[in-house]
């Protein structure tokens, strides 16, 4: 959600876009090379794995070590969806910035310096003598096929990250989180919930509800704080626009009090209520919506 009288106060990220697919899809195939090698040596094979490599003197730490290293990749798709479905936004942070951290840590040696070795051999500054005389370690194409799928699971993964970064955290970077101003008013929001907790019909219906809420309130004692207050119920969402009374009753506006009766209208049509009025020296905004609210169609003067 957010108010069009100016600094956002609540925003409802926008849905995952074709880049999104596109990377998530991008990203999850990258992992196929890797997953298909490390399967085969799980299961005893030993394809690009030269006969004399030291690799096939403990099979056994092998494959164990490679059901490790399968599982590590395939929380590279748990990631991908994490960044692209909509309970993705409702994780904990951590739970995201964790793998994020570790795949950043594995990923960023081999994107800087794999290509920076092709670049090096061809130069020819690599050298041969003092690899000449080893025992190979693995076939010369598997490294090719594995780090050329990890530079693309990085640059993927990090288009995912970011777009869902701005989905999810934008609107605290533009200030206090909880704190904004709209007209030079001062909005205090409390228990905002997170992205992606409503469902989408609800949480526009709430959103047209907290822009008139505010608008009226800006209308009526422009300057005076005003406190939004959400909580989610169990049976839906209760909306609070509290802002103090004005020494003087305001007088008539050109809106008639049509804002209002907008917002009473909208709420008995998805089967909530609203009530306005004094409270305790401040004048109060109650609405409460139910979970399954519809989408009320707009009017003309909505879509301008």
């Amino acid at each position: 959600m957010t108010s069009d009288h100016g600094t956002a106060v609540l925003r409802s990220p926008a849905p995952p876009g074709r880049l999104d697919h596109v990377a998530a899809w991008v990203a999850a195939l990258a992992c196929l090379p890797y997953l298909t090698l490390k399967t085969a040596w799980v299961a005893g094979s030993s394809l690009g794995i030269p006969p004399e490599s030291p690799l096939l003197d403990h099979t056994l730490v092998l494959r164990l070590a490679n059901a490790g290293t399968v599982v590590m990749d395939g929380a590279v798709i748990v990631l991908v969806l994490l960044l692209v479905r909509p309970w993705g936004l409702r994780a904990p942070g951590w739970l995201l910035l964790v793998p994020v951290w570790i795949a950043t840590g594995l990923l960023l040696p081999i994107v800087l310096g794999y290509p920076a070795q092709l670049v090096a051999g061809a130069l020819g500054a690599g050298g041969s003598g003092s690899t000449s005389g080893a025992e190979p370690f693995l076939d010369s194409w598997v490294f090719a096929v594995v780090y050329g799928g990890f530079i693309v699971q990085a640059l993927a993964l990090t288009t995912l990250f970011l777009r869902y970064a701005g989905r999810r955290w934008a609107g605290v970077a533009r200030g206090r989180p909880g704190q904004t101003r709209a007209a030079g008013c001062r909005v205090t929001v409390r228990g905002a919930p997170p992205p992606g907790v409503l469902p989408p019909p609800l949480d526009r219906e709430a959103y047209r509800i907290v822009q008139e809420g505010l608008a009226n309130a800006l209308k009526h004692a422009p300057g005076a704080p005003v406190l939004l207050r959400l909580e989610r119920t169990a049976s839906g969402l209760s909306v609070r626009v509290a802002q103090p009374l004005p020494p003087a009753p305001p007088g008539p506006s050109a809106g008639g009090g049509r804002g209002l009766a907008g917002v009473a209208e909208r709420a008995r049509l998805l089967g909530g209520s609203a009530t306005a009025g004094p409270c305790g020296g401040d004048w109060v905004l109650d609405v409460t919506l139910p979970t399954g609210a519809a989408p009320v169609p707009r009017t003309g003067e909505e879509n301008r």
